[in-house]
């Protein structure tokens, strides 16, 4: 199945029953006077946080969703039923906007969370509820409300604990597929990983699995749609933990644009390291106070000078630095224990604060006039 992380639809809630116009007719009741019943109830839409999903793909082929309508009202005052509420399952970390301002209607972030995207037209009143002392036999009754209508956007932003970032070809597929079960594609040319893989990690010396998300390579200039990371980067805000890795080896993929008149070269580990952290802090400058780790791969085929100047970064900015070889599975454990360590004294990411239903219920249309 594809990753699809964004989707646009159309919710539209059900409409309210009509009131009914009726009068009591029955044997040895003269005069029975009025018996219309109200109409139901409109069903709501009402997104779902579902842990079983990963993906918008769904809403790819079926955009719009409509709830169920309410039953008009019938004589002998029986109510009509009320249509049956529209739940939409959605995964979690769904961010839900509302197209029409822009504005953030609510997030989803765990199993079971609700949230009431389009709410159902009310249902009209029968003629028995217009009956008074000088009104006895009303005929008229109200229509239903029209249920609301939204276009939404739905953007999902992944709930992992740990995320790799770096340049293309850095090793972060091949790490994940040793620490964990995940098994995203791996070549040795860039851009191999086209969409985020997750991994669940309980191995080695933690104590507490983890979920740990490999994120597409990405290059200088992402955050303004350079490359494929830019399409990609919204899920490093959910990460507890971001491990950078940079390649030791300086092999192919490792570049960035650092010639005096604007050709590429070869860069430094150092540069490679400021590269990315400048696309983390142009797209959010909150992810460079994240808890992070620094990580030279491919330490079995390394550059004793690329090692040193990454040793320096790190330190410039207090960082852990780790070296590891996930082929060779080398300098793993450490890595791991230090991840595990980190996420323990590292909080989960907070729920938003819950957004209050503040809409009310329409007023009542003016009441008709008495009949002549």
């Amino acid at each position: 199945m594809a990753f699809i992380d964004e989707a646009v639809i159309e919710v539209v809630a059900g409409k309210g029953g009509n009131g009914c116009i009726a009068f009591r007719r029955e044997k040895f009741v003269p005069r029975g006077g009025p018996s219309g019943g109200d109409g139901g109830d409109g069903g709501s839409v009402i997104l779902v946080g579902d842990q079983n999903l990963n993906t918008l793909y769904e809403f790819r082929h079926s955009p719009r969703r409509v709830a169920e309508k309410g039953r008009h009202g019938e004589g002998s005052d029986c109510t009509g039923r009320s249509g049956v509420d529209l739940e939409i399952m959605v995964p979690l970390g769904t961010v839900i906007f509302d197209t029409s301002s822009d504005e953030i209607l609510g997030e989803l972030l765990k199993d079971g969370d609700r949230l009431l995207v389009a709410k159902g037209g009310r249902g009209g009143k029968g003629n028995a509820r217009f009956k008074t002392s000088t009104r006895r036999a009303p005929r008229y009754a109200e229509d239903g409300r029209e249920g609301e209508e939204k276009k939404l956007r739905l953007e999902l932003k992944l709930l992992a604990d740990v995320g790799l970032v770096g340049l293309p070809n850095a090793g972060k597929s091949t790490l994940i597929s040793t620490v964990s079960a995940a098994r995203p594609k791996i070549a040795d040319y860039p851009f191999t990983t086209l969409v985020p893989q997750l991994g669940v990690v309980a191995r080695g010396p933690i104590e507490d699995p983890f979920v740990i998300a490999d994120l597409p390579g990405l290059i200088a200039g992402a955050s303004a749609g350079a490359g494929l990371g830019h399409q990609f980067l919204r899920h490093v805000e959910r990460c507890r933990v971001l491990v950078h890795l940079v390649d030791l080896s300086g092999g192919e993929g490792a570049y960035v644009d650092v010639g005096a008149e604007g050709a590429p070269e070869v860069a430094g580990a150092d540069e490679e390291l400021a590269a990315i952290e400048d696309e983390l802090r142009t797209f959010d400058p909150e992810l460079l106070n994240r808890q992070r780790i620094l990580v030279g791969s491919k330490a079995d085929a390394g550059v004793e000078e690329r090692r040193i100047a990454l040793k320096t970064a790190a330190a410039e900015r207090g960082l852990k630095y780790f070296e590891i070889s996930s082929v060779a599975h080398q300098g793993l454990d450490p890595l791991l224990a230090e991840i595990g360590s980190l996420l323990k004294n590292t909080p989960r990411f907070e729920d938003p604060e819950e957004n209050e239903d503040e809409s009310t219920e329409p007023a009542d249309p003016p009441t008709p006039e008495a009949e002549m």
